[in-house]
């Protein structure tokens, strides 16, 4: 039996646990009520901050507490062209503008969207990263279902009363700035966690690692393990449907309808 490896370290916690100190707390949408359900609530956007460890700039949208004498400040993802000053409209009776909170099933199709609940009322999950944004594909009125385009390409069904804000989330285009140097990669994670520089398995000992050891640095066995392999052995390519080059073009399971 050799070491405990550093997947199986990661999963305890301790010195891999996520630096959330300096963070703006949690992105979420209104929560649901009846003024969004049966109209709409104008909040404006106070801020546009930024967020450690996050890509995409965040909004402060201060709303009227419908039921006390105060003022709720949410904290959304901002979509591109949202500023500080503008109004922002949330409810099913919302107009189709950028910065817009309101059901995807009042969008037509072809709308942008992003920030999208995946079940109504959990307060936006889907298309959150900077630059992402997902697609309405189209509607069933009959079930009260709506059919989005996800950005990894991917196509789900959602409730057509899951809310979704209009637009593209900001702070897209920041990948491709290469790093260029160690000492920003550093700073990068370091507001993240504990996962840089990596070192690869080949370049360690047998004791550190599966594929560690031997004369050259190679792996020696299959980098592809089952699903059930024991913990100090997991690693490679995990349950891989499929290993190699991507080939031929555009084909892929999420293009078939």
């Amino acid at each position: 039996m050799g070491r405990v490896i550093r997947g199986q370290r990661k999963g305890a916690g301790s010195i891999f646990r996520s630096h959330v100190q300096h963070r703006k707390g949690a992105v979420k949408l209104r929560s649901l009520d009846y003024a969004e359900r049966n109209g709409y609530i104008r909040g404006v956007v106070k801020e546009i901050i930024h967020d450690p460890g996050r890509g995409a700039p965040l909004a402060k949208v201060a709303f009227r507490d419908p039921y006390r004498y105060r003022i709720r400040t949410e904290t959304f993802v901002a979509v591109e062209g949202m500023h500080t000053g503008q109004f922002v409209y949330c409810g099913k009776k919302a107009n189709l503008t950028m910065g817009n909170c309101m059901p995807i099933g009042e969008m037509p199709e072809g709308t942008v969207v992003c920030g999208i609940e995946e079940k109504p009322g959990d307060r936006g999950k889907l298309a959150r990263a900077s630059g992402n944004s997902a697609t309405v594909i189209s509607h069933n009125p009959e079930v009260g279902r709506t059919r989005i385009r996800l950005p990894s390409g991917a196509k789900k069904i959602l409730s057509s009363s899951s809310r979704g804000i209009v637009g593209i989330v900001a702070g897209g285009g920041r990948t491709e700035k290469p790093l260029l140097k160690a000492g920003r990669a550093y700073h990068k994670f370091k507001v993240k966690r504990n996962c840089w520089p990596r070192v690869r398995g080949v370049a360690m000992n047998p004791v550190d690692h599966p594929h560690g050891g031997g004369n050259h640095q190679h792996i020696g066995t299959p980098s592809t393990v089952r699903r059930d392999t024991p913990a100090g052995r997991k690693v490679g390519l995990i349950a891989a449907r499929r290993t190699g080059r991507l080939r031929g073009g555009s084909k892929s399971r999420h293009d078939k309808d």
